[in-house]
């Protein structure tokens, strides 16, 4: 089953970034889709055993809903993060005050919290640095706001968590 639904997944992927339908000429690229089914079962082969536990779950309609509309909000705190780092480089006393915070997680799933650290690495200013198996995440942060757990977990981790619990756990 699990391999079933990577080959999906992988499929579907592929087709929504290469597009092989002309609308012009309605004609459908069978290259393209031969490819794509090409290395979608290898994918399916060969990364089975980092793919999720739980393959029924990735067919959930209101996980979908949640990782749609977590997709506006994580762009927003990106813009917002782009901005304050910008302003940091362009001020004359370079205003940073860098350091490793621990913030803690409440995200059970292996997915969610790779969600989790990928989406704090992808936010300008943060960096995920280690992940631990009991829910602590540590953090380079370009501008420490809070040195204590509770403080930065709320700044960098409670934005993106909400929607991720809702997606992966």
């Amino acid at each position: 089953m699990r391999r079933l639904t990577l080959f999906i997944v992988s499929l579907v992927l592929w087709y929504l970034v290469s597009w092989p339908y002309d609308f012009q000429a309605r004609t459908m690229d069978w290259q393209i889709l031969a490819a794509g089914g090409v290395f979608s079962l290898v994918a399916s082969l060969l990364f089975v055993e980092v793919f999720t536990k739980h393959p029924r779950k990735i067919f959930g309609i209101t996980r979908w809903f949640w990782a749609i509309l977590y997709v506006p909000v994580f762009f927003w705190y990106m813009i917002v993060a782009n901005l304050d780092v910008a302003y940091r480089v362009l001020h004359p006393r370079l205003p940073i005050r860098p350091g490793i915070v621990k913030v803690k997680t409440s995200l059970k799933s292996e997915s969610g919290r790779t969600a989790l650290a990928n989406s704090i690495t992808l936010t300008p200013g943060t960096m995920s640095v280690d992940i631990t198996d009991d829910g602590y995440l540590y953090i380079h942060w370009i501008y420490v706001q809070a040195e204590d757990v509770e403080g930065a977990t709320l700044k960098i981790v409670a934005p993106f968590e909400k929607f991720l619990k809702r997606i992966f756990d």
